[in-house]
């Protein structure tokens, strides 16, 4: 094993120190307690005993310390005393240290999500009815001790003082030259960037866990639908989550030329009550209830109208618990002292203004404009707001769904029929029979309660989780379509827990990263059913097929960027302030942004997303995720690659910077221009 070496650290710390004004770590009053003159003595002491050699990473590691150094932890005294006994110059022990503070990690890290998987499966599984000692044991989170603990036990200081914490700017400034092991010795420096009390944490885990059952369990029960001329448009018996249900409902009736308009419209009057909040609380998952949206009205079975009651504006009452309960987190968090910032700078790596800049890039772009008016002429009329998801690019858009459905429940009746013929899968794919068998072993499918998802293992001894919504005639279409999905995002956290190098560099830099892999999987669904393309324009249609979905979930994502700003404004909002300022703000980036498209104004449907409420600021993720689904798919098309072995070589990239994952992957950065180029040429194919 290669040894990292210390003129590498004191090259990278004098960087750090050059930048020592910009990047300087926010201490506030929550963790403020060591004084500079401490500071500066253990300094001194440290440099005297170790040697001047080390003194840039001393200089760094004391400092954050004392950053994270509270009362409870011993006197100014206990803290000089620790540094000076506790900091390791010499390269050999150094990395001793961190090998074996990885493993120990893997198991502290595995186990815990292990236990919290398990805890969570009556509410993620379709275990019937949850029970209030469900969510309480469902909403607990059992690792919400373990920061208190390493700090009490002194684990995370010693970390702390020995491997520096990088910057967003350093990490892609001097990452372009580090080893792999320098780069796992930087992952070791991001351990511990926050210390957020247990109570904190397990409040957090409350939140999150309400608020998923909250989604869960919304359902639009479709057959209990009417519309002004009372017709029932829906005729099969069958719920529709929101907003993922409804959505996929509404792209698949593009190729239903009788009533398909009509189902739309219908749906689309459905997510404005939501939104609103105007929804009857009462037709939420009930089955004896008959709405008509447009008029919104209740009837019961025997066509009696009754009165009823909206539902109080509980959708927005999340999102605040949401925002309420990760502001105060801020404060233990010196590094990154908000939410977004932990959001975008830490999480993704990716800064916001970048982000947001790179997302507005393209809503702008005359490309949208064009592309809309290719989608006008193909439906024969002027576009409607819901057509942000017309999905009419697919090879599977000129199929019949109810045919594919009829395949599929006979093929896959329950979870287990569909994990077996997830090694056939990868084979399809281009993986060697053994390594498909290998991946597919560590894979588990469950029953899902929602709409499905996939969960990620952290040791090598464990499994990943594919959740998906298997009902009792079999898997139709729009679940096998998310299982497909969620089958990517299983291969990527497969490939990098099992065969990545340093355990410090497990996953991908980003959840974008993997939802790239998702999406390039639930693109490939139909070669996963044997279903040959008969589209000569293929490689164009899907080209626009992508920017299309990048118009319509970046315009959402600016949404949700918008109101966390908004949130941090306004701390004290109540839900009906809330909820009139995401209409708004759904108003006011539509008329910039899609009015110009669509010819409407003042539509709210870029508020619908479910994400919103109980993923916070996860939205992002996705826009990213198809410009590098885009350039990782276009990279192997042009050098004729096998689609396992590249996605394979990027994938044990592992968790480096988003950027330089990029260019060793695809030799470029992420950006909108290799799509605006792609679409130009498309468009110049496709009719």
């Amino acid at each position: 094993m290669k040894k990292i070496c210390l003129f590498f650290l004191s090259a990278v710390l004098l960087f750090a120190a050059c930048h020592s004004k910009k990047n300087e770590i926010k201490n506030n009053d929550a963790m403020k307690f060591i004084s500079e003159n401490t500071i500066k003595k253990t300094i001194d002491s440290l440099v005297a005993k170790k040697g001047s050699e080390s003194k840039i990473r001393i200089e760094k590691g004391v400092k954050q310390v004392a950053a994270f150094w509270k009362s409870e932890d011993g006197t100014e005294g206990d803290f000089k005393s620790f540094c000076v006994e506790n900091f390791i110059p010499e390269k050999d022990k150094l990395n001793e240290f961190f090998e074996k503070t990885s493993g120990y990690f893997e198991i502290i890290y595995g186990n815990y999500n292990k236990m919290n998987l398990d805890l969570k499966r009556t509410l993620d599984l379709d275990k019937g009815e949850i029970t209030p000692i469900d969510m309480s044991f469902g909403s607990y989170n059992p690792s919400s001790h373990l920061t208190d603990d390493l700090f009490s036990n002194k684990i995370a200081h010693t970390v702390l003082l020995n491997f520096p914490h990088y910057t967003l700017e350093e990490k892609e400034t001097l990452g372009k030259d580090w080893t792999r092991l320098e780069w796992a010795y930087c992952r070791m420096g991001d351990a511990f960037t926050s210390r957020i009390p247990a109570e904190l944490q397990l409040k957090e885990a409350e939140v999150s866990a309400q608020t998923d059952s909250y989604i869960a369990q919304y359902n639009i029960v479709m057959n209990n639908l009417r519309d002004n001329e009372n017709n029932q448009l829906f005729t099969k018996n069958f719920k529709l989550i929101t907003h993922w249900g409804l959505r996929d409902e509404l792209k698949s009736n593009y190729s239903d030329a009788v009533v398909g308009l009509k189902k739309q419209k219908l749906i689309y009057e459905v997510m404005k009550r939501i939104i609103s909040q105007e929804i009857p609380k009462d037709v939420i998952n009930n089955e004896e209830l008959i709405w008509n949206p447009y008029k919104n009205e209740v009837y019961k079975k025997n066509n009696e109208k009754i009165k009823f009651e909206r539902e109080p504006d509980t959708r927005y009452e999340h999102l605040l618990s949401h925002f309420k309960v990760l502001k105060e987190e801020d404060q233990y968090a010196p590094y990154y002292n908000t939410y977004i910032k932990r959001a975008f700078e830490q999480s993704m790596e990716l800064r916001q203004e970048f982000v947001e800049k790179l997302f507005k890039e393209l809503v702008s772009s005359e490309q949208v404009k064009k592309v809309g008016q290719l989608i006008s002429k193909r439906l024969g009329r002027d576009l409607e707001p819901f057509d942000i998801w017309y999905d009419g690019f697919k090879s599977r858009s000129s199929l019949n769904e109810d045919e594919l459905t009829k395949t599929l429940m006979k093929k896959y009746p329950n979870v287990d029929a569909f994990h077996s013929d997830i090694s056939n899968f990868l084979v399809k794919l281009g993986y060697k029979p053994e390594k498909a068998k290998f991946i597919a072993s560590k894979i588990e499918v469950d029953g899902a309660r929602g709409a499905g998802h996939a969960w990620g293992t952290q040791m090598k001894g464990d499994n990943s989780h594919l959740r998906t919504r298997i009902p009792k005639e079999g898997m139709d279409y729009k679940g096998y379509n998310i299982a497909m999905h969620e089958l990517g995002h299983n291969v990527e956290q497969t490939i990098t827990m099992q065969d990545i190098d340093y355990y410090m560099l497990r996953g991908v830099p980003n959840t974008a990263f993997t939802e790239a892999m998702a999406f390039m999987f639930q693109k490939k669904d139909l070669q996963m059913m044997d279903i040959k393309s008969k589209d000569a324009n293929e490689k164009y249609n899907q080209t626009i097929d992508v920017f299309w979905s990048l118009y319509e979930i970046m315009g959402v994502s600016l949404v949700d960027m918008s109101v966390w700003k908004w949130l941090y404004e306004n701390p004290n909002a109540t839900p009906e302030q809330l909820k009139t300022q995401v209409i708004a703000i759904s108003k006011d980036i539509w008329n910039k942004y899609y009015t110009p498209v669509f010819k409407k104004k003042d539509e709210p449907i870029l508020g619908i997303y479910s994400h919103m409420i109980s993923y916070p600021l996860y939205l992002s993720a996705y826009p990213i995720g198809y410009l590098i689904e885009f350039q990782v798919e276009d990279y192997i098309q042009t050098n004729k690659a096998n689609f396992a072995d590249e996605t394979h070589r990027m994938l044990i990239n592992g968790s480096i910077v988003p950027q330089l994952w990029m260019l060793k992957a695809v030799n470029q950065e992420i950006s909108n221009k290799p799509m605006f180029k792609a679409v130009d040429e498309a468009l110049l194919n496709v009719k």
